[in-house]
Parts: C-alpha cells; sequence; structure tokens
C-alpha cells in the first residue's frame, strides 16, 4: 500500500531533518517493501514548489536522501509508490505539482475515460498515466471555479464518490502556507497528530511503518498526517470516513465531514486487477 505523509510547522520553516532515513523501519526502508517511486515536496523560501522524487525505492536515491535531510519549508508531503496504475516513470511518481500546489494520493479510481471526459479540456494538464493524477487536475479545476481549496476539493471528492468506481480517496495536499487531507471512505487509515510545542523529540517507532525524528520540532508546534501513527503518542487520532482536515497558515487545525455515507459505486480488493489489489494490501 502507498504511504502519505504531511506536515505543517506552521508560519516558520522546519528543516527536513525530521526524516531519519537511518531508523528500523524509515521512509527508506519502507521502500524496500512499496518500491515504485519516492517523493518529497516541498516549498522554498519565495513560496516556490521544490520537489524530489524518482521511479525508484528511497533507499537507492541519493537525491531523495539528501532533499529530506536538508530541505526546510513550511509544508512537506512525502509518498511512497506500490504502483496500481501507470508504468514506473517520473511522470507517475508522487508528489504531483498544478498552480504551486502538491498532491499525493493513495487509492484506486477506475472509469478513467469517464474522468477525462468531466476534465474536458483540463485532460491537457495531465503528464502521465495515473488516476491519481487526474483526479489532483478536477480537484484543481473545482478550486479555480469555485475560489477555494477546500470547496473544489469537496466538490471534485464529490463528483468521484458519486460517479466512478473507487476504493479509497486518501490523499494530502499542500501549498506553501496550508495543508488539506481527506480520508476517504474507511478503506485505508489516515492519522492526525496535533503536537504541542513543549512535547519534546519526535521519535521514531521501531515497530511502525513510517520512521521520523526531529530535534527541530521538539519545542515547535506541528500537525503531521500519516498513513499510521508514527510513534507512541497517545494523541494520535483517525481521520472520519469523508472527514476533511485543513491546517492553515497559523497552525489551526479544522477538521468537517464532505461526505457522507459510501461511494456511489466502491471497489473491493477482490474487484482490482491483481496489480492494484497488491498495491492496496496491507
Amino acid at each position: 500500500m502507498c504511504r502519505l505523509f504531511g506536515m505543517s510547522g506552521g508560519p516558520e520553516p522546519v528543516r527536513a531533518t525530521f526524516w531519519l532515513l537511518q531508523a528500523p523501519d524509515s521512509l527508506s526502508d519502507q521502500s524496500r517493501r512499496e518500491p515504485d517511486g519516492t517523493g518529497l515536496g516541498a516549498f522554498d523560501a519565495a513560496g516556490r514548489p521544490d520537489v524530489s522524487k524518482q521511479p525508484l525505492a528511497a533507499f537507492e536515491d541519493r537525491a531523495f536522501a539528501h532533499a529530506a535531510r536538508e530541505i526546510s519549508s513550511r509544508t512537506f508531503v512525502a509518498h511512497v509508490r506500490y504502483a496500481s496504475t501507470g508504468a514506473l516513470e517520473l511522470r507517475n511518481t508522487h508528489p504531483f505539482e498544478l498552480d504551486d500546489r502538491l498532491f499525493a494520493h493513495n487509492g484506486v479510481v477506475e472509469d478513467l475515460p469517464a474522468l477525462e471526459r468531466e476534465l474536458g479540456t483540463d485532460r491537457a494538464r495531465v503528464r502521465g498515466d495515473t488516476d491519481s493524477e487526474r483526479f489532483f487536475a478536477l480537484i484543481t479545476r473545482e478550486i479555480e471555479r469555485l475560489g477555494a481549496v477546500g470547496d473544489g476539493i469537496a466538490a471534485a471528492a464529490r463528483w468521484v464518490a458519486g460517479n466512478l468506481r473507487l476504493l479509497s480517496l486518501n490523499f494530502v495536499l499542500v501549498d506553501a502556507t496550508d495543508l488539506w487531507a481527506l480520508r476517504y471512505p474507511d478503506v485505508h487509515d489516515l492519522y492526525v497528530l496535533e503536537r504541542a510545542d513543549d512535547q519534546g523529540t519526535l521519535q521514531h517507532a521501531a515497530g511502525g511503518r513510517i520512521g521520523v525524528s526531529s530535534e527541530a520540532l521538539a519545542d515547535r508546534p506541528a500537525v503531521v498526517v500519516a498513513t499510521e501513527r508514527m510513534d507512541g503518542d497517545p494523541a494520535w487520532s483517525p481521520l472520519g470516513s469523508g472527514e476533511l482536515l485543513h491546517v492553515d497558515s497559523e497552525l489551526s487545525a479544522t477538521r468537517h465531514r464532505i461526505l457522507d455515507g459510501p461511494p456511489a459505486h466502491p471497489l473491493r480488493l477482490a474487484d482490482l486487477d491483481p496489480r492494484a489489489a497488491t498495491s492496496q494490501g496491507a
């Protein structure tokens, strides 16, 4: 199953040294199990997107390791890919970039011809083969149409849930100051940790699937989103099905439900082709 990670450090940038690549179960080690691509997205001091990604495992990618140690940003998104659709190419590797926003997705959406028809001329913005990038293009179009990121996400997610076969729409989307994350439906987990400024160093959990550590965050508040709980902090909480998290530029985190009930055309693992089913397994 693809792994998602997102973080907001609030009004000040945080150095990306919180990625502990040598941890017993670090992002690098995860890529030995999910080997189809790794990406890290952040923003530079001018608010421009800065993406390091390759269609190979993180443990094989020195550029990714360097970026994971050195980049500082107010927001981050990272993804370890286990491909369900699309060839193992750079253009299909997460995170994707559109309109100075970065996006990473874990799940499967089918009926891509119908999604492309809905995109219309915005289909030209899609460079790769994945369902994820097409879903992101739909979100981006709806943001432009409605004028607000949350409204665009809600409109796009509702259209997909009502019209296409889908397993999961879980994603993290960031711009230079804000973070959004959606879990829908309840097929895969997505957890949130709101850290106060006096909780001490964030340590990896040796038995977990994502390992991170940050001295820099020891005295800094932060909001972290991940596919799994990263440590033993009891404050980790799951997003509910259909719940959209928004973390603003001042680190205020709010949640509201944008989707009620199951998808109109839900998929099960048994419905997927063998490649996609393997990618979405635990």
